[in-house]
Formats: structure tokens, sequence, C-alpha cells
């Protein structure tokens, strides 16, 4: 079990313990439960969905990375799949606080990277903000997704951000976590390709400024995120966080980045590459290579 996961592991009830261990103890363990293994816990430990999800958080919470607040938030993004994803905050020493991650963003991208179409629910052990709330707005799952919080109603998030304004009000048609394909074309090594790739699935439907960033471990493992954009602009997340996200869940850490591309179009209404250096250059790596996108 990875040491990051023991504090909050010891904490839970010990049906849960026992469920638990076999998935945990796996060594691919990447902070995902697939359907198959959420409705094994539930039937081994008796609970409801809502329930189950809302112990858990502790687990989520535990993958934070709160250097700044020392604050762990820990969210659960329950997918139409039946799949879970994990998510936490991420804060980073050195950069400015907007390169912050919340966890709300944190769980939603997790499982957009690993191709969730629909968020049905978000389980979350604190409030919302309202960053949070704006981002969830973009999403297919609209006003309708439900939000869990510990000792509360499940509501939905028409409750906590009425009266929206979102992509809707924008006559925009494509929504964040709908599947999609820019038609860029990759050419160059594995790290490029991933960057490109990333790219080409990115959410950009306000200023068609598609970007993705692939990163390359010391290990030698490639992680890659996109970007999404945001019907109110600032709660737009970077794909240098996307990525970042996918490499903490999977129990990497910032300072182990090697190298780093970015894929974007050239003139494009906005550019990643200022922000994603800055802030990779806090983290130790200095070699950001720009890639521009290109159509067949």
């Amino acid at each position: 079990m990875q040491s990051r996961f023991l504090s909050a592991f010891e904490a839970l009830p010990p049906t849960l313990q026992t469920a638990l261990a076999p998935l945990l103890d796996d060594p691919d363990f990447q902070a995902v439960l697939s359907a198959d293994q959420v409705n094994l816990l539930l039937q081994q430990t008796g609970m409801e969905a809502d329930a189950l999800a809302l112990a858990l958080l502790p687990l989520a919470a535990a993958c934070a990375v709160a250097t700044v607040s020392h604050f762990n938030v820990g969210a659960i993004a329950r997918g139409v799949s039946g799949n879970w994803y994990f998510g936490a905050n991420m804060e980073f020493v050195g950069a400015p606080m907007q390169q912050t991650v919340h966890a709300e963003q944190s769980a939603i991208t997790h499982a957009w990277l690993r191709g969730e179409r629909q968020i049905e629910t978000i389980t979350v052990n604190y409030t919302p903000c309202g960053h949070c709330r704006q981002f969830m707005n973009e999403l297919n799952s609209g006003t309708a997704i439900r939000i869990s919080l510990p000792q509360r109603a499940v509501s939905t998030l028409a409750d906590y951000l009425p009266d929206a304004f979102g992509p809707r009000d924008l006559a925009i048609t494509t929504f964040l976590m709908d599947e999609v394909d820019h038609g860029y074309v990759a050419a160059g090594d594995a790290l490029v390709q991933a960057a490109v790739a990333a790219a080409n699935a990115s959410h950009a439907p306000y200023s068609q400024s598609h970007a993705g960033v692939a990163l390359l471990t010391e290990t030698g493992k490639i992680v890659a995120g996109r970007y999404a954009e945001n019907a109110a602009f600032n709660p737009s997340f970077p794909p240098l966080q996307a990525a970042l996200v996918l490499l903490n869940m999977q129990g990497g850490n910032v300072h182990q980045i090697k190298k780093a591309v970015l894929a974007e179009a050239e003139n494009a209404t906005l550019s990643q590459f200022a922000a994603t250096q800055a802030t990779l250059q806090t983290f130790g790596c200095r070699e950001l290579l720009q890639v521009t996108l290109n159509k067949a």
C-alpha cells in the first residue's frame, strides 16, 4: 500500500478495511476504482453508494499536496460508467496561487483523462467554492450533477449555483467531457505524440486555443494533460495542471519531471507556454519543448 494512504486507511471501519485492503495493496493502484470494484465494495460492506463514497474521502484527501495551506481536500468523481476517480487539492511552493488545483477539478480531470464521458456525482469533504461550482458548470452533466457532502442531504449543482451562467448561454454545443477530436497530426517521439494527442481532445470552444502537455518522469513514465476552458474564463484549467493531476494520482510527484512538451497552435489567441515554463521551473524542470499543432 502506498504510504500516503496508511493513516487514512487505519482510521476506516474494520469492515471497509478488509474489503479495501486487496485493492490498495495492488502496486498498480492509481486512485481509481472500477465499476466492478465499487460493486464488490458495496456488497462486502453492505453500504449504499453515497455512504461508501463519503467513507472513502479520507483516502482521496490523503492524495493532497497542500504545501501552502496544509489543508487537505479530497473529492471523488463518480462516472456514469460506474467508475470512481479520486481527486485532491494540489499547491506548489514558488508558483502563483493561480496555479493551484482544487480537489473537484482534480477528480473531474482525473476522470476525463481516463476516458470517462460524464460525471454523475461529485463527493467532496468540504463545500465546493465558487470557482469549483463554475468549473463544474462547464461539464456535459450541467447543473444536474449531484453533489454529496458529509452530514448533508445530496443536492445538485443547480442548488449550489442558482441562476448559473455557462456554455449554454454562449451557444456552445460541445461541453467538457464530450468526446472530441480536433484532427491534429502527431509527428515526433512518444512524448511529442502524447502532447498532440492530448491537444486533440482538449476543450477550448471560446478561444479555439487547443493545447496539450506531456511530461516525462525520471522513471521513464509519460503522463499527459489537456486544456479545459470555461465560460467564465478564469476557472479554465491549464493542460500542465491536468497532467500534474494524473501524475499525482499515479503516485508520482512534480520533482520527478525530467522533460515536458507543450503542443499548441501557432499564433493562437491564447498561449500556455509562459505559464507552463514558469511553473515547471519551480519544480526544477527546465526542459520544455514547444511544438506547433498541424492538421493533415
